[in-house]
């Protein structure tokens, strides 16, 4: 299963990944949506139901919340997410996480 296809990416229903993009720092807000950008920090929140990612888009820096429903898998993804700090988010979308389900 691709990392973008997963079933515990939600937040009440709703699929969060890709995350919705807030611009942070940089050149202008370029809005961007979807898989955009290369991934340059991932925060795990507390309690562990979500992490922050941040990217690269454009010359500028955005910032997103992804979602989890579950605690666990949440920790095994910002492990996951850590690993491929600087590949882009359609890169990392397409990863195998099959052996987490």
């Amino acid at each position: 299963m691709l990392l973008r296809e997963h079933p515990l990416f939600s937040y009440h229903g709703t699929h969060s990944w890709p995350p919705f993009w807030t611009w942070r720092a940089g050149g202008r807000d370029q809005r961007p949506r979807g898989e955009v950008g290369v991934l340059i920090k991932v925060e795990k929140s507390s309690p562990a139901d979500k992490c922050f990612l941040y990217i690269d888009y454009e010359g500028s820096t955005y910032i997103g919340c992804l979602f989890c429903s579950d605690h666990v898998f949440c920790s095994q993804i910002v492990r996951i997410l850590q690993a491929n700090l600087n590949k882009t988010t359609a890169e990392i979308g397409s990863l195998d996480i099959s052996h987490l389900l």
